[in-house]
């Protein structure tokens, strides 16, 4: 979801031009959320990976 059409209830402006702190804290956090992965999972998928191919390349040789 974007902010694009969210209407702040605290001062009635679209919430995409942060016209107050509630509207800006609002799209802080649902940009935050649009980021994507975090860290740790990302951290966890690599090293899963890497176990994986350290397996199958001790398995097949």
């Amino acid at each position: 979801m974007c902010c694009e059409h969210l209407v702040c209830a605290n001062c009635a402006g679209p919430v995409s031009e942060g016209r107050c702190s509630v509207c800006r804290g609002q799209r802080a956090q649902m940009h935050r959320q649009t980021g994507g992965l975090s860290l740790s999972t990302v951290t966890v998928v690599l090293l899963t990976l890497l176990i994986a191919v350290a397996f199958l390349t001790t398995t097949f040789h």
